[in-house]
């Protein structure tokens, strides 16, 4: 409670009512700044090798349209090779212009992780944003099935299992 200590006409000390909010203020600040210093140290980069997904299996589209990066970084559209100066034309030209088609991408094992990135960026420039990532279903034992059945999960850079 606050009480005032100038001289009011019957000489007691009345209330003010208003509340004094500067701690409140000074508190707020102080953990403005804890949380501006701690939230750079919880990001933490961390070299992992990515396991087998165990995504859920989902129907495959009647006719997926498959782009392979090659282990010798060739790509193929479908069963045909295509140069990557010519993927946006193979790519209207297999989908007849409908972007919004997902394209399947597979990569050989060895192919570094910036080689699959550059071509998800090809698609990206020709329009494609709807890209699954085709990798080998966990056969729960943590080894990988010989025989790929497709899964994909929606929206745009999905994973995909076939």
């Amino acid at each position: 409670m606050a009480v005032t200590l100038k001289q009011s006409r019957d000489d007691d000390l009345s209330e003010i009512s208003e509340i004094n909010v500067t701690p409140f203020i000074d508190v707020i600040l102080v953990l403005l700044i804890i949380f501006m210093v701690a939230a750079p140290l919880s990001t933490v980069d961390i070299a992992v090798e990515l396991p087998v997904s165990t995504a859920e299996p989902q129907p495959r589209p009647d006719r997926p349209l498959y782009l392979t990066v090659k282990s010798d970084l060739t790509l193929a559209l479908g069963e045909a090779g295509v140069a990557r100066a010519e993927l946006q034309a193979a790519l209207d030209l297999r989908t007849g212009g409908d972007r919004e088609q997902r394209v399947f991408l597979r990569a050989d094992r060895s192919i570094p992780y910036g080689d699959v990135m550059t071509v998800m960026n090809l698609l990206r420039e020709a329009g494609y944003l709807k890209v699954a990532l085709v990798g080998l279903e966990d056969d729960g034992r943590g080894a990988s099935a010989l025989s790929p059945k497709p899964t994909a999960s929606g929206g745009d850079g999905g994973s995909a299992q076939p």
